[in-house]
């Protein structure tokens, strides 16, 4: 067998597990997620709801998310291959099932997504460039190209600050996300490009938004 057919079977092996991972969290039940969702209202279901540890910034936006992202952060969480002590301790809670029922639910709840985006001063667009931002979250970042990773446009400039942050910090027991591409996409990044990068994200029009729960309307 030939290098070249071990490398195109791999990427078949790849992509049918993306797809098979795909099917799992689109299966999920957005009735029984709504269901599930009471230790996530309490922060994701009030506007302008800010985390106090172990930063202090608006939690994200999950409403309108892709289904297979919420489920891919959730494990990811809950394996500890992100680094945050109260999402950990309720990923940790949750079974497979909980964890794509919630994704259903919450990815079911975009909102429309028309506005044209303003174009990037000329400094940012330098930065998004560098970091080929679109190659992964695609079009107007809101469009990835692939279903495990995030929507980014519209999102809440200092909760992205601080997720980008995360992918550059390593030994800390609270902070800190273990993925290797956005690493190194992080890396090379100073503080205040990242916050230039996460302020621009944010004024782009998106999906993302908060959907109050009747409990706190």
């Amino acid at each position: 067998m030939t290098k070249t057919t071990d490398v195109a079977l791999f990427l078949l092996v790849m992509a049918g597990m993306s797809s098979v991972q795909a099917q799992d969290a689109a299966a999920g039940n957005p009735a029984q997620g709504q269901a599930k969702a009471a230790m996530c209202i309490g922060c994701h279901g009030i506007e302008g709801y800010r985390a106090t540890f172990p930063e202090v910034y608006q939690v994200p936006m999950i409403s309108g998310q892709g289904a297979k992202y919420i489920a891919s952060a959730l494990t990811a969480y809950r394996k500890g291959e992100r680094k945050h002590p109260t999402m950990r301790g309720i990923a940790g809670s949750l079974s497979d099932t909980d964890i794509v029922d919630l994704a259903a639910f919450y990815s079911a709840q975009a909102k429309p997504s028309s506005t044209t985006a303003n174009a990037a001063a000329p400094a940012v667009a330098e930065l998004l460039k560098k970091g080929n931002c679109t190659s992964c979250h695609g079009e107007g970042l809101n469009k990835p190209i692939d279903p495990t990773y995030p929507k980014l446009a519209g999102q809440h400039a200092d909760y992205t600050l601080a997720a980008l942050k995360a992918y550059k910090t390593t030994n800390n027991a609270n902070v800190g996300r273990a993925n290797a591409i956005m690493g190194g996409m992080a890396a090379p990044f100073s503080t205040a490009e990242l916050k230039q990068l996460a302020g621009y994200i944010a004024s782009l029009p998106g999906e993302l938004t908060v959907v109050p729960n009747a409990k706190f309307r």
